[in-house]
């Protein structure tokens, strides 16, 4: 194996993950526990432990996946929005029409800032058929609003409802032949389904004050199934963290994906370390910025956390109402393997050749008395970096025209074009209409407000 092979993992990165899954197993008292990590674009490692002797579960063994099907869910609403068959700013009222809730946007669907209630009317709908639920108004209930639209995160099983009936709405098919042609098949998720093919685990919950069990019912959850309804495996779920980084043409680009994984409102109180992106939860763990999505139902709790800046990932998978942190597991699965084996940084190589307009612009730059470094990327962008430890940097991303647009940070989403002078020469960098020049207070130079003429003095 060379010496930035990523095809194995080490004996004992291996068997720290193993301990982690069987202490997570009979702690948490749940009859089956499945755990699995992927780096490189592919599933390196999976463990499990189970109550029965010689019948431990594997990787390609079904558990019922919970919330994290709302991610898949997003996936098909940000292919429509990049198709170009809606606009995620659009209300909810364009595409269903008489829902009572028609004001929403579909981001804040997406971002559960609809102020939408969190659960469907009663009786408990993870618990009962979907058929006592056909029409969205009994999903909603009589009051679906709490709160006002945008304000705040209120997560929501029906708002995700919504978006499911959303995408059977433009598309023309049902969310489920939906997903499995946009997403599953092109993908290569075969073992990702509405409902349970074998092998797959049975739901059960655990006595919270004695060792014995009680089957859960497990129920087709109709409208609600773009909200919780999915099966998957731990090699299925893989390959899909995987993809929520790098991407898939077929599928979903990396850009829309990164734009998922951004936050789209601030956390709650309290909950600095955790938010929500589009269909993505955020979660800051042990020093590491984590994405993915938890989930449950009676009967089955997942998680599934992918670390972009460690490319590892990690799925952990139970079939128990309760116990297992699942969520805390899938992290600490990733920290075992990113502390143990950290990401080896790619080679250092120069540039298939030099770009002597760009070259020029390299080096310091001044906004006012701040000095700054311009730097090329490796990518052919630019980065724009305080030299004194202090002050709004970014990287920016080269458009056609000639213009720079920002990637980061205060400047994100912020034009940075060179103003030149009439023979060519670069006079000043404008930024959003800050001015960079190669000199503090350059004299003759498009410094708002003027320079002083007598220049720097002393005392």
């Amino acid at each position: 194996m060379s010496p930035t092979s990523f095809e194995t993992l080490l004996p004992g990165t291996e068997r720290a993950l193993l301990y982690r899954v069987a202490t997570a197993q009979a702690e948490g008292r749940t009859p089956s526990f499945v755990g699995a990590v992927a780096r490189g674009g592919r599933m390196v490692w999976s463990g499990a432990r189970s109550c029965v002797d010689g019948h431990a579960p594997d990787a390609d063994t079904q558990y019922r996946i919970g919330s994290i099907t709302k991610t898949f869910t997003a996936v098909l609403v940000m292919r429509l929005r990049d198709e170009g068959l809606l606009d995620l700013g659009d209300p909810l009222e364009k595409y269903l029409p008489d829902t009572g809730v028609g004001e929403v946007t579909i981001a804040q669907l997406l971002s559960h800032t609809g102020g939408l209630v969190a659960e469907a009317p009663a009786p408990w709908w993870e618990r009962t058929p979907g058929s006592l639920r056909p029409e969205l108004s009994d999903v909603l209930g009589e009051r679906p609003l709490l709160h006002p639209s945008g304000r705040r995160h209120h997560y929501s099983n029906p708002g995700y409802t919504l978006l499911g009936s959303l995408v059977e709405a433009v598309r023309g098919v049902s969310w489920e032949d939906a997903l499995r042609s946009g997403v599953l098949e092109p993908l290569g998720l075969g073992r990702t389904t509405g409902r349970p093919v074998a092998p797959h685990a049975g739901g059960w919950a655990v006595h919270p004050w004695a060792d014995v069990m009680l089957p859960e019912p497990l129920e087709d959850l109709g409208l609600m199934a773009p909200a919780g309804q999915l099966w998957s495996t731990a090699e299925d779920l893989c390959r899909f963290a995987c993809f929520l980084v790098k991407g898939d043409e077929r599928v979903l680009s990396a850009q829309s994906l990164r734009e998922m994984r951004t936050p789209a409102v601030p956390p709650e109180a309290g909950d600095w370390d955790g938010g929500y992106g589009l269909g993505m939860q955020l979660a800051r763990r042990n020093g590491r910025t984590l994405v993915g999505h938890s989930g449950s139902l009676p009967g089955f709790v997942a998680g599934l956390w992918l670390s972009e800046e460690d490319d590892v990932a990690a799925v952990t998978l139970a079939n128990s109402t309760s116990g297992p942190q699942v969520g805390q597991v899938a992290a600490d699965l990733v920290r075992i393997v990113a502390d143990a084996e950290p990401r080896l940084p790619e080679p250092w190589r120069p540039l298939p050749e030099a770009d002597r307009e760009l070259l020029a612009l390299t080096g310091p730059w001044y906004w006012g008395t701040h000095a700054y470094g311009l730097r090329v990327r490796a990518d052919r962008g630019i980065e724009l970096s305080p030299l004194g430890g202090q002050g709004r940097g970014s990287r920016f991303r080269a458009e056609g025209d000639g213009t720079w647009t920002g990637l980061e940070g205060y400047y994100a989403g912020e034009t940075l074009r060179v103003v030149r002078r009439q023979d060519g020469s670069a006079s000043h960098l404008d930024l959003g209409s800050f001015v960079f020049t190669r000199e503090p207070y350059e004299q003759g130079g498009a410094v708002p407000g003027g320079v002083d003429e007598a220049g720097w003095r002393g005392l």
